[in-house]
This record gives C-alpha cells, sequence and structure tokens, in this order.
C-alpha cells in the first residue's frame, strides 16, 4: 500500500425487528467515520457526488488536503498513485476496489493522485471528507489526464 494510504474496513449490521417493528425489506447500519478513528487532520468539508456507468473520475491530486473517500452505492476501482518526491512508495500505483458488498473509508494523502472508474450497472454515490474547505479562488486540485504516461494505467483492463 502507498505509504499514508489507509483503509478501514467498515462493519455492515443487518436490521432485526424490534418489538413493534415491522420490517418490510430489511436494511442495514454501518458507522463510518468517527472522530475517534483519527483518520482526519482536521475537517474541512464533506462533498457528496453522483456517477455513472463507465465513468471514468481521474486523475488529480491536492497539495494541502488530504480527501477521504466513502462508496455508498455502486462499485468503483480506485487507483492511487504516488507522486510525492522522497517518498518511501514514490511512483507506485495501487488499485482498491470499493462499494456495495466492499465498504471501506479510503484516506487519500495530500501529494497522492488518485481517480476511480465506475464498473458495474449501478450509479455510484460518493462522499468524499476532506481536510480543506473548496476555495473557488484558490482551489488545491491540480489535474493529471487520465491517461497520463507518467501513471501509465490501463483502464480498460
Amino acid at each position: 500500500m502507498i505509504d499514508g494510504v489507509v483503509v478501514k474496513p467498515l462493519a455492515v449490521h443487518p436490521h432485526v425487528a424490534e418489538a413493534g417493528e415491522a420490517i418490510q425489506r430489511p436494511g442495514f447500519l454501518m458507522e463510518v467515520l468517527r472522530d475517534d478513528d483519527r483518520l482526519l487532520r482536521r475537517f474541512g468539508q464533506t462533498t457528496f457526488t453522483v456517477a455513472y456507468p463507465g465513468t471514468i473520475k481521474a486523475f488529480h491530486w491536492h497539495a494541502r488536503q488530504d480527501d477521504l473517500w466513502f462508496v455508498a452505492s455502486g462499485t468503483v476501482r480506485v487507483v492511487l498513485h504516488d507522486r510525492r518526491a522522497g517518498s518511501p512508495t514514490q511512483g507506485q500505483t495501487d488499485v482498491l476496489t470499493a462499494g456495495v458488498g466492499d465498504y471501506k473509508l479510503i484516506v487519500i494523502p495530500v501529494g497522492v493522485a488518485h481517480g476511480y472508474q465506475v464498473v458495474g450497472h449501478e450509479p455510484v454515490l460518493l462522499f468524499y471528507h476532506t481536510t480543506e474547505s473548496y476555495d473557488p479562488k484558490n482551489p488545491d486540485e491540480q489535474r493529471i489526464a487520465h491517461n497520463d504516461p507518467g501513471i501509465g494505467f490501463d483502464w480498460s483492463a
């Protein structure tokens, strides 16, 4: 795993009918992010996005903020590339899946390029928490093409 990337598997607790409850279709409950996880250096904001099957959202990186991703619905292939000079994992690319049936939080540190591809036939609902609030006058986001030869990731595989 790329140095500084943290993956927290999430426990899914099926709903169980309690006295007086009528559950037509059992759901589940899951704790996603807790203050005692100590996964964020600080809280900046939470953002929600929807992406549709086949979409590739890649690549970008941040100079100031960490991202913490949670895929609530659908499935994504997450691609991380360590572009930090001097990092013990500099130049390393890691691939993770996340979403339905494989719920997790993924902490992406400053300087790690990241992107995702929606896989399967369902839309993806992605929440991401950041350590900085978005500033449209000074956005902390540097773009890299999804097919950048320096990363060399094959999205068709």
